[in-house]
Formats: C-alpha cells, structure tokens, sequence
C-alpha cells in the first residue's frame, strides 16, 4: 500500500487497500464494474469491491466504513440508479469525508449519465431525490447531505463514458491510477532510506537503455539487506509500461521442490491460458 506525503513529525500514513469502488450493483457489477476490478487486480492494485447483496434499508456496514477509511483511492461509478440507493449515498458521504479530513484521492466515473445532470439533480438524479426527500421527510437535513455530495463529487476530474469505448475507458483509469501511486502497493519500501537512488540507477543504467530487448537483472547479498523490497518497487515502477505484470511468490520454495513449473504456471495465468512458456523473448515484451 502506499503513504501520502507528510511532515516529519508525522508518519506517513499507511493504505490498505489502493482503491475503494463504489458502485451501484444492478447497474454495474456484472458488467462494467467487474471488468475494471480485474484489470485494476491485473496490475497489482489492490482493490475494494463489495460483492454482498444489500437488503433494503439496512444500514451501511461498520466494516465498509472502515474499508473506505483505509483506502487512497476512491472510484465513484456514477450510474442511472446510483443516486437511488442511501447505502450509495451514505457510502458517498464517507468518500466524501475521507477525501476531506484524510486527502483520499476521488475520481468519478459518469457510467451511462449525463454529468450535468448528476451536478444539476436532473433526470435519473431528480427522480431519486424526490422519492428519497418523502421517505426521508423527518430527516431532511441528510437528503440535503446526500445531494451536497453527488454534486462535490460530480464537479471533481473523472471520466464521462458516454462516448467511450468501456475497454479503453478501462485502461485509462488503471494507467492513471498507477501513475498517481507508483510505489504504490509497496508502501513500506518507499520510506527506506535509499530506496529510490537505487531503483533510478536501475531504471537509468541497466533497464531503460535496452527496453526494447530481455533483461534480467540479478540482485545478490546477504539476508535482510532489502533484495526483495528493491525488487518489488522496481517491479512497481515498471509493471504500468507493460500489458500485463506478474509477481511470483514463494520462488524459493518452489524452486527448492520442484523447479521453476509452479511458477511458470502462475505466469502464464496472466495471459488466461495454462501453458509452460516457450517464447521467452515475445513474452517479455509483454509483460514483466
């Protein structure tokens, strides 16, 4: 996870998840909101997702709240009937707050809607805060609340997919979330002292000049002097130039078992087929 800049008297703060997507799930979950949470996880980004069906009128969970507090970013996914659920909307007021008191990072994303309509209470919009204001007519003051925040956030940068193709769409929002948090799922390693001299002399010396080409690069030493963090924020910094990224795990005791298989395996899932790795050269100017 990744920390935001901070004085020195405080530490920086420590992230959880990446991104918290908040979305409304008839209109989204199988479609859109499912493809753009794998190619976030593709990409390393961790991300929050609730999959559990919401019964009506049951209030938004303590755990939810928690997961949006411990998130850098926030992807609202503004759809036709968003603004008709007060489990969005009280989601919402959180994302809000968050971005507020704790600089989360909010983008929203206007999935078949008009963004002045969001901004403006029209249509799908003016519709739902009409019902909402006679279910909610003891409690005007959080209506006002809700619509106060549909409009902050539908004023903020984000992306109007109305005359977007959803794929490309997709690959914007992923390349512009890692370029807002490289180093970002290694949070730890980013405040190391001397980590990014090390990773630029990488980038600058051994990798960047024959990016066209294979490149392995060996990273030797004693234990516990930081191979594996340099590795991973290199990885980190790398991982957005490629289509698709991989991090195996446990090499160690998968080579001292059984050799390099398992992990070609679980290379080659990133390419959604089961098939040891026969074109090394190809491959690699595809992923990393």
């Amino acid at each position: 996870m990744s920390s935001t800049p901070s004085s020195s008297s405080t530490p920086p703060r420590q992230w959880k998840y990446d991104v918290f997507l908040s979305f409304r799930g008839e209109d989204t979950r199988l479609n859109f909101v499912d493809h753009l949470y794998a190619a976030l996880g593709q990409k390393g980004i961790v991300t929050f997702r609730d999959d559990k069906s919401l019964e009506r009128g049951k209030s938004i969970s303590s755990e939810l709240l928690k997961a949006i507090e411990e998130s850098k970013f926030a992807l609202v996914i503004l759809s036709p009937n968003y603004a008709s659920s007060s489990w969005c909307l009280d989601e919402l007021l959180k994302i809000i707050q968050c971005r507020e008191e704790m600089g989360q990072q909010v983008m929203p994303v206007f999935y078949q809607v008009d963004p002045s309509h969001v901004r403006k209470n029209k249509g799908y919009f003016l519709q739902a805060f009409t019902e909402h204001e006679e279910v909610h007519w003891e409690n005007r003051d959080k209506v006002r609340k809700w619509r106060a925040a549909l409009t902050g956030v539908a004023n903020l940068s984000g992306w109007d997919l109305r005359n977007m193709h959803e794929a490309k769409a997709i690959k914007s929002i992923v390349k512009d979330i890692l370029n807002k948090s490289q180093y970002s799922s290694t949070s730890v390693y980013k405040g190391m002292v001397g980590m990014d001299v090390r990773v630029d002399d990488l980038l600058r010396n051994h990798i960047r000049p024959h990016f066209d080409d294979v490149r392995m690069i060996g990273i030797h030493g004693m234990r516990g002097i930081g191979k594996t963090a340099i590795a991973r924020a290199l990885y980190d910094q790398l991982r957005q130039d490629f289509d698709s990224s991989c991090e195996p795990s446990n090499v160690r005791e998968v080579f001292s078992k059984g050799g390099i298989y398992p992990s070609q395996y679980e290379i080659s899932d990133c390419f959604d087929h089961c098939c040891f790795l026969s074109n090394v050269r190809e491959m690699s100017k595809k992923m990393v």
